[in-house]
């Protein structure tokens, strides 16, 4: 048995491959703790990639992942947004992602609700003053991830969260967030886990997003030091419960618990 934990969610970029390329017994980690009994979620910030594109990517690099162990911000978005039941909405995202939206009704003109998921070239002049105006006249705004600016495909590059910023702060409302480190994307993952929080170890490699969402919804976290993690990440106030070097390391931490039982 593996001590307290009964159940692990894994950042993808950055832990179990970065930039293409899987990291060194990432696939066979995932089998061995699989094999003992805990439930294996796949958390990604990731908007143009739907759950089902994002779990046959990780099976064509070799990891057994079923669809519905893989929560991504688009899919989590599309959650957000049934419970709403909006009679309509303009969503600004390109890529697989956007069929987790298929059941909404389409509207770029009177939306209900603005959604800015990654849009590309697409975040022209164009559609950034439309949105503005759109938002101005009473649209909502919601935004699949905070973050700013991304590293994962090897070059640094503006994303979701800076038009997202750009947008709230020049209409002057306030946005919807729903990505890590947003307590509402660990909620939907843990309630799919059927496992109490205090039993679940969330691994990552970034402080901002996947150590920080952790806090927040109250499990114990790993911070791995791959991918884009720096030494100045540990200098802040937000600290993982462990700190390790590789995943090799993540069997061993399995089989203690920061927590009383």
């Amino acid at each position: 048995m593996t001590g307290n934990f009964k159940g692990v969610i894994f950042d993808i970029d950055g832990i179990l491959e970065f930039q293409g390329k899987v990291y060194p017994g990432a696939i066979e980690l995932i089998d061995r703790l699989r094999a003992k009994g805990l439930v294996i979620r796949i958390l990604s910030n990731s908007t143009l990639k739907s759950r089902e594109y994002c779990a046959e990517k990780l099976v064509k690099m070799g990891f057994s992942i079923f669809k519905e162990e893989v929560i991504t911000a688009s899919y989590a978005t599309a959650r957000y947004l049934k419970r709403l039941n909006p009679k309509s909405c303009w969503v600004m995202l390109k890529g697989k992602g956007f069929t987790e939206f298929q059941d909404f009704i389409h509207d770029d003109e009177n939306p209900a609700y603005i959604v800015v998921g990654d849009y590309r070239e697409e975040f022209n002049f164009q559609n950034l003053n439309k949105a503005l105006k759109l938002l101005l006249a009473g649209s909502k705004l919601v935004v699949m991830i905070p973050e700013k600016v991304d590293h994962s495909l090897g070059e640094v590059e503006l994303t979701v969260g800076a038009y997202g910023k750009m947008l709230e702060d020049a209409a002057g409302v306030k946005a919807t967030y729903i990505g890590k480190p947003s307590q509402y994307i660990f909620d939907v993952t843990l309630r799919s886990m059927g496992v109490e929080r205090r039993r679940v170890l969330m691994v990552g490699d970034r402080v901002a997003t996947d150590i920080m969402g952790a806090k927040r919804a109250g499990i114990n976290s790993v911070l791995v030091k791959t991918g884009e993690f720096k030494e100045s990440d540990l200098s802040g106030d937000i600290q993982p419960d462990f700190v390790v070097k590789s995943l090799k390391e993540i069997e061993g931490i399995l089989q203690v618990s920061l927590r009383e039982i």
